[in-house]
């Protein structure tokens, strides 16, 4: 009995001993397994970064400045200084002492071109207009401007004569003894001696 229960226990031990041993899985590589997750994790970020489509900034625009205006300025109006002024003392600006003529009605009486005798006397007389901004009075008067002959022209006294007042000047004549055409000019002259306006003319034809 002893020696049945002895040979049944050698037979179990070789049949285990005999039987293939379990399969021991291999131990898994710790550095690869750690290489394979970094390529994937690269992997994953190239395909998001392929995918992904950055939102186009807004173009940035250059601000146009505006021109900056020059500054605008003023014409000083200077007017012409004349010797009426500088004797007057007064400042430039309008002429203290001026006039003007109206071509047309100027010559009130020996319309240019009269035809005198030797020796006649006559009075010329022009219509003008006070355009200064004084007023005409004692000491204005009449004076020889040159030009041909002064004819013995005597000039007749000058009244009180308003700023924008016409006024008619004369001058007495006598016209040469001698065969020919004549002219005279003559002007206006202040209290100072000082000449100013446009000349006038007398011109007559002695025959």
């Amino acid at each position: 009995m002893k020696t049945k229960i002895i040979i049944a226990t050698i037979l179990m031990l070789a049949l285990a001993a005999c039987a293939p041993a379990t399969p021991i899985e291999p131990t898994p590589d710790v550095l690869a397994i750690r290489t394979s997750a970094a390529y994937t994790v690269v992997a994953e970020f190239t395909l998001t970064a392929a995918a992904f489509t950055p939102t186009p900034l807004p173009p940035t625009e250059t601000p146009t400045l505006a021109p900056t205006a020059l500054p605008t300025e003023t014409p000083t109006i200077v007017f012409a200084t004349d010797p009426t002024q500088i004797a007057l003392g007064t400042p430039a600006g309008p002429l203290c002492d001026d006039y003007t003529f109206d071509p047309a009605t100027v010559d009130v009486t020996i319309i240019d071109g009269t035809v005198m005798t030797p020796g006649q006397e006559f009075v010329k007389t022009w219509k003008i207009k006070n355009t200064g901004i004084c007023t005409w009075g004692d000491g204005y008067t009449l004076v020889y401007a040159g030009y041909v002959d002064k004819m013995g022209g005597v000039p007749v006294p000058i009244g009180l004569v308003e700023v924008g007042q016409e006024v008619e000047v004369s001058v007495n004549f006598k016209a040469p003894d001698k065969v020919g055409e004549y002219t005279s000019a003559w002007q206006l002259a202040n209290p100072k001696g000082v000449t100013f306006g446009p000349a006038i003319f007398v011109k007559i034809v002695v025959k």
